[in-house]
């Protein structure tokens, strides 16, 4: 069932409210963007914390994102300006991930009810359940839409043929607690997996065999794979690591202020944009490693984030329950954010 915005219920109706205004940001003729200030999108609507995030690759229609929630009812929104379009409803527990595949056609989301679900990402309805031992954490779709990768607290890796759904998965095992993360890489040839044993392990598809491992001394707090340059991004601790996603070599760690929950390298790796415990949202460059911005917009510790597919902005989800949109240009005229000029203001307010 999908709950559509325009067809149920004022509490659907009113689940943006404080985006469908313009961000107005005030610019000098200079326009010294690190001199302005940070103008987040606030998306409300949940009720529990927000506790993963995704976006859709660049549509026709632009890019979308989806956000699991531990109300149990992820939500689908237009990716630019965070306006709801609908609520997937079917779940019975918490949703620990959720993820679109790269034209926003499919939905997949990972609940405490023992399941993953398959969602039409157009009409809503839902297309698959597929019945788990114990709660699934984690979802990720082939580059073809054609299998969906899942993990979770049985310590197993699942792989689904989603134009099967009577056929058995095929099943890897190894970790020794739950798993947090499961992400395809090198072209769906193999498997990226972070669990609970402190380890990272690159599995290849074919043998489910261990090609590499990394152990930790604590556990991974969060993973993300970058497929143009092959970067694995990994946070554990107050730590942001990135690694060769291919061979697992380090490339560079950076230390943030407070205990870290999620990072996301920007699509050009100019910047990388990180969120934790003390909740505040801190942007470094990548190069150097130098920290760039920080800003305190939630109420509570960040649980993810990730950037736009076109990399003009990033979104966190939070304990508080909200989703929050930031510029990574501050300044510039995007989505709800306009850039208005002395004078600009007033002739603005005049013709509206």
């Amino acid at each position: 069932m999908f709950l559509l915005k325009g067809v149920l219920s004022i509490q659907a109706q009113s689940t943006l409210s404080n985006t469908f205004n313009l961000q107005f940001v005030f610019c000098t003729e200079t326009k010294v963007s690190m001199a302005m200030r940070q103008t987040p999108l606030t998306c409300s609507g949940h009720t529990r914390p927000v506790v993963d995030l995704a976006f859709s690759g660049i549509t026709p229609y632009g890019y979308f994102l989806i956000s699991a929630c531990k109300d149990g009812k992820p939500m689908l929104r237009q990716g630019d300006t965070g306006d709801w379009i609908g609520t997937f409803l079917g779940h019975k527990g918490a949703v620990w991930g959720a993820t679109l595949n790269k034209e926003a056609t499919k939905a997949a989301t990972a609940a405490a009810d023992f399941t993953a679900k398959v969602w039409d990402a157009v009409s809503g309805d839902e297309v698959l359940t597929l019945a788990h031992k114990h709660i699934v954490k984690s979802v990720n779709f082939t580059q073809d839409s054609s299998c969906l990768l899942t993990g979770g607290n049985d310590k197993t890796i699942r792989i689904y043929d989603i134009n099967k759904p009577e056929a058995e998965p095929q099943e890897i095992t190894g970790h020794t607690s739950a798993i947090k993360k499961a992400l395809w890489c090198n072209n769906d040839t193999q498997i990226l997996s972070a669990a609970d044993d402190k380890t990272v392990r690159l599995w290849d598809r074919t043998s489910t065999a261990v090609v590499k491992q990394l152990s930790f001394d604590m556990s991974v707090s969060s993973m993300e794979y970058i497929p143009d340059g092959e970067v694995l991004v990994i946070t554990y601790g107050k730590t942001i690591a990135f690694y060769n996603a291919l061979s697992l070599d380090l490339i560079k760690t950076v230390d943030a202020p407070a205990s870290i929950h999620s990072a996301s390298l920007h699509p050009d790796k100019d910047f990388f944009v990180a969120g934790g415990d003390d909740f505040k949202l801190y942007k470094y460059d990548y190069s150097t490693k130098e920290e760039l911005e920080s800003y305190k917009g939630h109420f509570g510790p960040v649980h993810c984030v990730r950037f736009s597919p076109d990399g003009e902005l990033y979104a966190s989800g939070s304990e508080d329950g909200t989703l929050r949109l930031w510029q990574t240009e501050v300044g510039k005229t995007y989505g709800l954010w306009k850039c208005v000029l002395p004078g600009e203001f007033a002739l603005f307010h005049i013709e509206h």
